[in-house]
């Protein structure tokens, strides 16, 4: 299993947005520049943050993107399906029914594939643990771990952008 590169851009850039006043929105070529990455990739990454509610986009020569929520309300599950969609990871294919003992009649057509439950369990604690990890809990993380200089730096980065 691999999530694209679009979900960890998506997590950087929302942090951003994160002590960006409502009235101050982000725009995409400031978030792509410091991301270092096309404003066009970014602007679709974004459409899908907003498509779900995450972002909401302020139109206008000062506009840009601004949390939808509060950063406590929105998972890195919630960025990772708005990136990514919501299929499932393992994708049963009920191999075991064209298997020799399902040919053969010695098991039932009704029996549940053990395989795909122990995977769609997995995958159910995977989705458990990333909606427990929110952009509050990133944000303060990130102020634990960083450099204090390079987080400020950072914050008047996006202040200076937008005036």
């Amino acid at each position: 299993m691999q999530y694209s590169i679009g979900v960890e851009y998506a997590l950087h850039c929302l942090v951003y947005l994160i002590d960006v006043p409502d009235d101050s929105p982000i725009g995409i070529k400031e978030l792509s520049f410091f991301q270092g990455i096309s404003e066009t990739y970014l602007s679709k990454i974004f459409s899908k943050l907003s498509k779900n509610g995450i972002v909401s986009s302020v139109p206008g020569v000062k506009g840009g993107y601004k949390l939808a929520k509060s950063p406590g309300e929105i998972s890195f599950w919630d960025v990772i399906e708005a990136v990514e969609g919501s299929k499932p990871i393992f994708q049963c294919k009920n191999i075991k029914d064209s298997g020799y003992l399902y040919r053969e009649n010695c098991c039932s057509a009704l029996s549940s594939c053990t395989i795909n439950l122990v995977m769609l369990s997995a995958e159910e604690k995977m989705r458990d643990f990333l909606r427990s990890k929110t952009l509050s809990w990133l944000n303060e993380e990130l102020d634990r771990v960083l450099p204090k200089q390079i987080r400020e730096d950072t914050r008047k980065y996006f202040s200076k952008s937008n005036i």
